[in-house]
């Protein structure tokens, strides 16, 4: 319940640092009762509130034991849910490659599961994302637009948005203005639904839509909008990336 509580109601909130301390308590009570069921949930949250942190090296240990743990006890369902964000991980690291094959080896899973259509959208997003960093072109934009239509969780809402407008930024130079429109549904979506995180992410990616325009102004008032957030979460991590990239914007001016 620990470990659920912190993924799932802290870490969503913003609530960063209560999010953490939750779940590193959840793991150290699963350590000591040995029951995997336990362990595979406690480090699979564990390694989101690390994300959330910013603690990337850190999330990509407690994720990776937590989806070992989920594979040996034949848990899909959190397996999918590790393995999201161990790609999520490794996707902001710069190890598009790494992501990618872990996304893609979920995906069997979700099907064969037969999980929560949005969840499987989802993840399918995320993979689509990956590939288009790896320079991939088997990217259907229609079918990834369908996803999103699709979606019926309302946390989920900002986030496909947010994959979206960065795979359109990404894609090549003619979907600059579709990229904005998708990064500004994701920032209205995440401000509905509370997703305080996800805010500080949606406007670190529309800086860097502004730092390709070349409007310095645009890219420090986005930032700062990130830090703002990120720093209300206790995302530290996430602050320091942030603000090394305004000091770098200010020194070029």
């Amino acid at each position: 319940m620990k470990s659920m509580i912190s993924g799932w109601i802290y870490n969503v909130q913003g609530k960063g640092d209560l999010g953490y301390r939750t779940s590193d308590e959840a793991m150290r009570i699963a350590e000591e009762s040995g029951d995997i069921y336990s362990k595979a949930g406690a480090y699979v949250c564990h390694g989101i509130s690390c994300y959330v942190k910013g603690l990337l090296e850190e999330a990509e240990g407690n994720l990776s034991k937590g989806i070992d743990y989920c594979q040996s006890i034949n848990f899909p369902s959190l397996y999918l849910v590790g393995s999201l964000f161990l790609g999520e991980t490794y996707f902001d690291s710069g190890e598009y490659k790494k992501s990618q094959v872990y996304l893609e080896k979920a995906i069997p899973l979700v099907e064969e599961g037969r999980f929560l259509s949005s969840w499987m959208n989802l993840h399918r997003i995320a993979l689509a994302r990956a590939k288009v960093m790896n320079n991939e072109v088997d990217i259907n934009l229609t079918e990834i637009f369908k996803w999103h239509e699709g979606n019926r969780v309302k946390q989920f809402e900002g986030w496909m948005s947010i994959y979206i407008g960065e795979i359109l930024l990404n894609i090549d130079e003619k979907h600059m203005s579709e990229a904005e429109d998708w990064i500004k549904k994701a920032i209205e979506a995440d401000k509905r639904n509370g997703m305080m995180f996800y805010l500080g992410k949606d406007y670190a990616l529309y800086a860097e839509l502004f730092k390709r325009k070349g409007d310095a102004l645009k890219v420090k008032e986005n930032l700062n909008q990130a830090i703002d957030f990120f720093k209300e979460c206790g995302a530290d991590g996430w602050v320091e990336k942030a603000e090394k990239e305004l000091k770098a914007i200010s020194r070029k001016k």
